[in-house]
């Protein structure tokens, strides 16, 4: 079923298009802590007017699992590669997650109807109106 998936869908990472593009155009440039590669076009440039980049995700094509470093310098607020630069994060920033939606990790907070645990009772302190 490998093969399979990997010619016909293209959420379970390269298609075969990708790869050939990719291979033909793209200069890798880096990769992250999550195996995504990063790849920037060899010669001539893109729409904008500028060399492309792309990344091919290691996996699910999933873009939350791109870092906010590598993040900027895809859609060109930056152009020092994250790899490239000597950044230290600050000590009050935490460690880049994928997004858990849909999934057993996702958060659930205290009373959720999958959480497991219940939730308070609200107080009554009021008495509902009744007709008499």
């Amino acid at each position: 079923m490998g093969l399979f998936n990997e010619i016909f869908t293209w959420w379970n990472g390269n298609t075969w298009g990708t790869r050939f593009f990719t291979m033909r155009q793209g200069k890798l440039v880096g990769e992250d802590e999550f195996g995504n590669r990063y790849y920037l076009q060899r010669k001539g440039v893109g729409p904008l007017g500028i060399p492309r980049r792309w990344v091919t995700y290691n996996g699910l094509a999933e873009a939350s699992t791109v870092p906010a470093d590598w993040h900027g310098w895809l859609h060109y607020t930056v152009d020092t590669l994250p790899n490239k630069e000597n950044y230290q994060p600050r000590h009050w920033q935490k460690r880049h997650s994928p997004n858990y939606t849909g999934t057993h990790k996702a958060y659930r907070p205290a009373g959720s109807v999958l959480s497991g645990t219940a939730a308070k009772s609200a107080p009554r302190e009021y008495e509902p109106w009744r007709p008499e």
